[in-house]
């Protein structure tokens, strides 16, 4: 029986075509452009689920986190939050990029909002079985979308911040966020204020802080030294990434 199933996964991983498929979509008068990932050998619609950049914008490790779901059988529409061509790649720049939309969230929420209303667009797309990631400026980002009471099934911020502009006042989605125990970014003051925050507006939420991990855990070139408040974590992001798979067979069922 084991030989049988190993076989099978063979046959399909084989057989699995992932698709990577640039699509410009609007916001206003904004031009965005995000990248829709899928398994093309797959007929039919299938759960769905928004990925949502770091601080640099959409790249490459977005797109590598992107093909993974996909692997896993999801569609995956990876939003631009900052516009097509603009793709800070320096830490002044990008922080100074992330800023303009963290001081004005309801700008962050239209930007998300049309990512979402775009992923919805895309044929494979189950509407009825949506979630959302993000990482870093990615997962304030996608936790916002929440706070924007959108109609999805979860939410999974992986070391984003989590603290609010101003606390929602109905939160729909299930929320899973993943949080390094020692990140300097996000202290446990703004900690406490979203477990107060997700109990007033009583949200079905869910916070895992992984031990030895600061900022940008999952984050392959982050580098390894804690003291400097961002570094990968090899176990963090392993745990995470199944805490996330869980979190999907959940809500997906």
């Amino acid at each position: 029986m084991r030989y049988v199933i190993l076989l099978l996964v063979a046959v399909m991983s084989a057989r699995a075509e992932i698709v990577s498929k640039p699509i410009e979509y609007k916001e206003g008068s904004a031009t965005l452009e995000g990248l829709w990932v899928h398994d093309d050998s797959v007929p039919g619609k299938r759960p769905s689920v928004l990925v949502v950049h770091q601080w640099k914008g959409l790249g490459d490790y977005e797109k590598k986190r992107s093909e993974m779901l996909a692997k896993l059988g999801y569609n995956v529409f990876a939003v631009d939050i900052y516009g097509k061509g603009i793709r800070p790649d320096n830490p002044t720049d990008a922080a100074a990029e992330a800023g303009k939309y963290k001081s004005d969230r309801d700008l962050l929420r239209r930007r998300i909002t049309a990512g979402l209303d775009q992923l919805k667009k895309l044929p494979p797309t189950d509407s009825q079985r949506i979630a959302a990631i993000g990482y870093c400026f990615g997962g304030t980002t996608a936790l916002e979308l929440a706070r924007s009471g959108a109609d999805i099934l979860g939410v999974v911020s992986f070391h984003g911040a989590v603290g609010p502009a101003a606390p929602a006042k109905q939160i729909k989605a299930k929320i899973l966020a993943c949080h390094g125990a020692d990140d300097p970014f996000v202290p446990p003051a703004e900690v406490k204020a979203f477990e107060d925050e997700m109990r007033k507006v009583g949200a079905d939420w869910e916070l895992v802080a992984y031990g030895n991990s600061v900022h940008s855990f999952t984050d392959w070139g982050a580098g390894n030294d804690n003291s400097k408040g961002m570094a990968y974590n090899e176990k963090a992001d392993k745990r995470s990434w199944e805490a996330m798979k869980q979190f999907f067979a959940e809500i997906f069922h």
